[in-house]
């Protein structure tokens, strides 16, 4: 869509398209068609922080995860750790960890072959300009028939897992307060090891289609939407890569540390959420550095750049070659994430393996509790970056305040400058097709941004009101919390 304002032609992407929610991307042109501005927009509004207020705290980690039908797991477990420590029972029975991080793995194994085979592979196998008729899932599915089927079973194993340690495929309730409800029968085991050496196969290919095609075209994809960046995430307390549990780690784009195995709970003596005008979104930033240069990306490319090892060996072998490509140092290459995101995929089915013939998982000792607490905070890698669950519980059990800080939420300000970035690169003087635009898409989908979860607000939600008589006509407006259009 295209328009004036001020002058300034604006352009109008309006769906991003291939992305977990609604957004558009604003680019302002000045009359020799120099970008002179370029926004990503979250357009929806979700407001869970509020209306979880006064329901009972047992309640949150199923609740908190209607936020999103693509990623529940990580919100149900995140909220599930927050209410561990208000009951006491954060140090969890053996079968209950192993439980939740089967279940996890499982949501890491789905949502990353979805994003890779369903979402992004268009771009990767048909290029950037390619005919928007078959710059589509089902464009590949007609001409990789077999990796399109591919992509299909990995995510349905993936979704496996999770019924049967969640109970459902999507918004389950397998993660309670202290613990979880259901172990994993020696039937459901069988199940799941019947595929299991089939999915490690498929997570090979993925992989090697990944870093094939940021190798063969590491010159195109080296400066595309790329800066250097600060990188944040968590870490085991030996360095190792753990999706689960850990303390946090942020290093900057060339490898120093600025703060490590710092205590979760304490986060909010390292990250401040800034507030724009413009977003629902929030921008998050590390404290002791500030807003200017102290923001962050998360997500399978911090992960893998922060962490020492992956205690996989499969892909510990496939991170070594990703770090061989920058020497060691942090990679900043925003198409990256693909390959990252892959090497995780294998990580994840090698831990699935892992964990499907461990004897725990067939335990009976579910639950555990203690000392009851007022203050909880959970936090978990979620599949798009490390995700914060805040909450405070009141003597009659009711949660009286959350704060969720979501993986896209901490890659707003990256998201956002990746869109200006590739703007200004490829539109700034030339005439604007379908295919360039997609190449801002194409920055945005790298970090398989779910923007449902992203969206939050704080202070007043704007609001227009108009009122149309029986023409369809515009007979007035109102505005609460906001300007109008034309008064802008």
């Amino acid at each position: 869509m295209v328009s004036m304002k001020n002058g300034l032609k604006r352009i109008a992407i309006e769906p991003v398209t291939r992305v977990e929610g609604h957004g558009k991307v604003t680019i302002l042109l000045d009359e020799k068609n120099e970008v002179q501005q370029a926004r990503l927009h979250i357009v929806e509004f979700r407001g869970f922080e509020r209306f979880i207020q006064g329901r009972p705290f047992w309640e949150v980690p199923v609740l908190v995860q209607r936020l999103c039908g693509i990623c529940p797991v990580s919100h149900h477990l995140a909220a599930a750790k927050a209410m561990d420590i208000i009951v006491g029972g954060e140090n969890l029975t053996p079968t209950a960890e192993k439980m939740r991080r089967l279940m996890h793995y499982g949501q890491f194994f789905q949502s990353h072959a979805l994003h890779f085979f369903h979402l992004c592979s268009p771009d990767l196998l048909f290029g950037f300009d390619a005919d928007v008729a078959i710059r589509n899932v089902i464009g590949v599915a007609a001409k990789f028939p077999d990796l399109a089927v591919q992509g299909v079973m990995m995510r349905k194993y993936g979704q496996e897992v999770i019924l049967r340690t969640a109970g459902k495929k999507i918004h389950g309730t397998g993660a309670i307060p202290g613990g979880i409800n259901k172990n994993l029968s020696n039937e459901e085991r069988d199940f799941l090891l019947k595929d299991i050496d089939q999915m490690v196969k498929w997570s090979r290919g993925a992989l090697k289609i990944a870093k094939d095609y940021t190798v063969e075209n590491l010159d195109k994809v080296k400066d595309f939407g790329s800066f250097e960046s600060n990188h944040f995430g968590f870490v085991r307390s030996d360095g190792a890569m753990d999706l689960y549990h850990g303390g946090l780690r942020a290093v900057t784009a060339t490898g120093e540390t600025i703060f490590d195995h710092v205590d979760y709970r304490e986060y909010l003596d390292y990250i401040v959420e800034e507030v724009k005008p413009w977003s629902y979104m929030k921008f998050p930033f590390i404290k002791s550095i500030g807003p200017e240069n102290g923001w962050y990306r998360v997500g399978p490319l911090p992960r893998v750049n922060i962490c020492d090892f992956i205690d996989t060996p499969e892909a510990e072998e496939a991170r070594k070659e990703f770090m061989a490509v920058t020497d060691g140092k942090p990679n900043n290459i925003t198409m990256a994430y693909h390959w990252t995101r892959m090497i995780e995929l294998l990580h994840a089915i090698e831990k699935i393996k892992e964990l499907l013939h461990d004897p725990d998982l067939q335990g009976n000792d579910l639950v555990v509790t203690g000392e009851r607490r007022g203050e909880a905070v959970g936090l978990i890698e979620a599949p798009r970056g490390t995700l914060f669950h805040h909450y405070k519980v009141d003597e009659n059990d009711q949660v009286t305040m959350a704060n969720l800080i979501v993986s896209t939420t901490n890659n707003n300000e990256p998201m956002n400058r990746a869109v200006s970035k590739v703007a200004r690169d490829h539109l700034s003087g030339v005439e604007i097709t379908e295919g360039l635009l997609n190449h801002v898409e194409v920055a945005i989908r790298a970090y398989d941004p779910c923007l449902s979860c992203a969206t939050h607000a704080m202070g007043q939600m704007p609001l227009i009101i108009e009122l149309v008589d029986h023409s369809g006509n515009v007979i007035n407006r109102k505005a609460k919390g906001c300007k109008l259009p034309e008064e802008q």
